[in-house]
C-alpha cells in the first residue's frame, strides 16, 4: 500500500465517484484531504465521515475565484498543500453537427479550464510546500479512442492529456519536486454512469453496451481507478511524470 502519511490533498468532485474514493484511499493511505465540491452539503458530510483528516470546501472548478478560495482553505486548515487531483468532470452527448453551444461551452468551462485553474491555482502552494507531490489529472479513454457522439467530452479531455505534459515540463524545468499525469478511466461505475444508463430502455442493458466496449467485458469500479492514482501519487512513482496512464480494460486500443 503507498504511504501518504504527511501528504496534504485538495481533490476536485470528492462529494462522490472517483474524486470520493481517491480522498478515502489518500486518508486510508495517512494523508489529509480536503474535499472540493460544488455539491457543498453532501461533500460536508462525506468529510466528516472519513474523519479528522477531511475537511470540505464549496468549490466551482470553472471559477478561479472559488479555486483561490479553496487553496486558502486547504492551507488555513492542514497549513500546506502537496497534491491535487483534478476530477470533476462531465460528460454530455453531441456530435459536430447537433452539440448544443451552451453544453460545449460548460464542457471547456468545467473540464478544461477547471483543470488548467486548479493546476494554476495549486502550484504555487505546491512548490512552496518544498515537498515531493504530485498533480493527477482526470482524462477518460475517450481521450485516446474518440467518440463522435461525444464531440465536447473528447476535446476537453485529449486538450487535458497535453496540459499535463506541459506543466509536466514547466515544473521539471523549474525544478519543483511536482509531477504531473493523467488517469484515463473508461466506464466506471459512478453517479455520471449511473445517469447515462437512464438513457436505455433498462439498466441492465446499457451496462452490457458499455461493457462490450471494454475487452476484459465489465465496467470499472472507482477504487480501481483511485488505486491508479494513489500510485501516481505516491513517491512509488517518484520517476513518472508526463503519462497516459489508462484504467480501461484495454478500451482504449480495442478492436
Amino acid at each position: 500500500m503507498v504511504d501518504m502519511t504527511g501528504k496534504v490533498a485538495l481533490v476536485t468532485g470528492g462529494a462522490e465517484g472517483i474524486g470520493g474514493e481517491i480522498a478515502r484511499q489518500f486518508i486510508d493511505a495517512g494523508g489529509s484531504v480536503m474535499l472540493g465540491d460544488i455539491q457543498t452539503e453532501k461533500a460536508a458530510a462525506y468529510a466528516a465521515s472519513l474523519g479528522t483528516r477531511a475537511a470540505s470546501a464549496t468549490l466551482d472548478v470553472s471559477s478561479l475565484e472559488q479555486w483561490a478560495a479553496a487553496v486558502k482553505a486547504t492551507m488555513a486548515r492542514f497549513g500546506k498543500l502537496t497534491h491535487l487531483f483534478n476530477v470533476a468532470g462531465i460528460s454530455e452527448p453531441g456530435s459536430v453537427e447537433d452539440v448544443e453551444l451552451d453544453s460545449w461551452d460548460r464542457t471547456l468551462a468545467i473540464n478544461l479550464n477547471g483543470t488548467f485553474y486548479g493546476c494554476r491555482s495549486a502550484l504555487p502552494a505546491m512548490a512552496a510546500s518544498n515537498e515531493s507531490g504530485a498533480i493527477i489529472n482526470i482524462g477518460s479513454m475517450l481521450a485516446l479512442r474518440v467518440g463522435g457522439g461525444f464531440l465536447a467530452y473528447c476535446a476537453t479531455k485529449a486538450a487535458v492529456t497535453a496540459l499535463s505534459k506541459c506543466v509536466a515540463l514547466h515544473c521539471a524545468e523549474k525544478g519543483y519536486k511536482i509531477r504531473v499525469n493523467t488517469v484515463h478511466p473508461g466506464a466506471i461505475r459512478t453517479p455520471m454512469f449511473e445517469r447515462y444508463l437512464g438513457l436505455f430502455p433498462s439498466a441492465e442493458e446499457g451496462e452490457a453496451i458499455f461493457a462490450a466496449n471494454h475487452p476484459m467485458g465489465r465496467v470499472g469500479e472507482a477504487e480501481e481507478v483511485a488505486r491508479a492514482c494513489l500510485f501516481l501519487a505516491s513517491d512509488d512513482a517518484s520517476f513518472s511524470t508526463g503519462v497516459d496512464f489508462t484504467v480501461d480494460g484495454g478500451g482504449n486500443f480495442r478492436s
